[in-house]
């Protein structure tokens, strides 16, 4: 997009996702070809959450994914499309350390979390806001756990599933806690589209993603086939698990619950003073 081209004359829009088994689930079908894009070219760029969170601070990209406690800080350029979400449904990060710990165990320590902008490091700051924030490459998250670098580590992606096997003990999975205090869905990730876009584009792109997401619901195996690229050394059976967990009935709509599940998450950040501004929550419809 140049800074002088209307809506109506672009042709080509940049999606920005992960390049974990999930999201390349939700983008098969738009990443082989197999829906109609209304005359639009979709190109792909894979980073890690945390990139894409601090590339929306800056609008660099029409359409990606960013973490619901990002959307706090872009919600003037960006609004949520009502598709996309990743939301852990009683389940979500996990708050892991070498040996069994409780609550009263977190205070005061070094955990390693996969980014400041991450729903995650947020979850985990309205249960227990006292510790020390090591900012750590989501995969490398593990190893900093088991080398002692950290005492606990706060996994999200495929750690979720794989910290058992390498020995680590789960003090607290954030999204069913989360659940415990509200009765709500965990609100992890979004897709969102620039408003810049104008109405008529932003609707266009809004069908061409649901379509993806719909597709491969519809067409789970081949669409399992092509995530399983990325899915970091989880077997078949695992890493349909963990895709079945990030992309559901909520991923092709929040829902009423969905959508309070965001206010409600966003306000009791804003509440606890660990967002730094009010936030509108608005659905791209």
């Amino acid at each position: 997009m140049t800074d002088t081209a209307t809506p109506n004359e672009i042709r080509t829009i940049h999606v920005a996702h992960s390049p974990d088994s999930d999201d390349a689930f939700m983008f098969y079908a738009l990443a082989e070809n197999k829906i109609d894009t209304e005359g639009l070219t979709y190109v792909h760029e894979l980073q890690d959450i945390e990139t894409l969170n601090q590339r929306a601070r800056r609008a660099e990209l029409e359409v990606t994914a960013v973490s619901i406690h990002a959307y706090a800080y872009i919600s003037e350029q960006y609004a949520l499309l009502p598709h996309g979400a990743s939301m852990g449904d009683q389940y979500g990060p996990r708050l892991v350390s070498r040996t069994p710990g409780t609550r009263a165990d977190v205070k005061g320590k070094r955990i390693a979390i996969p980014g400041p902008l991450t729903s995650a490091y947020l979850a985990l700051q309205l249960y227990e806001p006292d510790f020390e924030a090591v900012f750590t490459p989501f995969d490398e998250i593990e190893e900093a756990v088991i080398s002692g670098a950290v005492d606990m580590g706060l996994l999200i992606h495929e750690g979720q599933l794989t910290y058992q096997d390498v020995g680590l003990h789960l003090v607290v999975d954030m999204g069913a806690w989360w659940f415990s205090e509200t009765g709500l869905p965990l609100p992890l990730g979004g897709n969102v589209i620039r408003k810049d876009l104008g109405p008529d584009l932003l609707r266009k792109v809004s069908r061409t993603l649901r379509a993806s997401i719909k597709y491969a619901l519809d067409h789970r195996a081949p669409a399992l086939a092509h995530a399983m690229q990325y899915a970091r050394g989880l077997d078949p059976k695992k890493a349909d698990e963990f895709v079945g967990m990030y992309v559901n009935d909520w991923t092709l709509d929040y829902g009423e619950r969905g959508r309070e599940a965001v206010r409600l998450f966003l306000k009791r950040g804003v509440d606890a003073g660990l967002i730094t501004r009010p936030v509108t929550v608005e659905f791209a419809e």
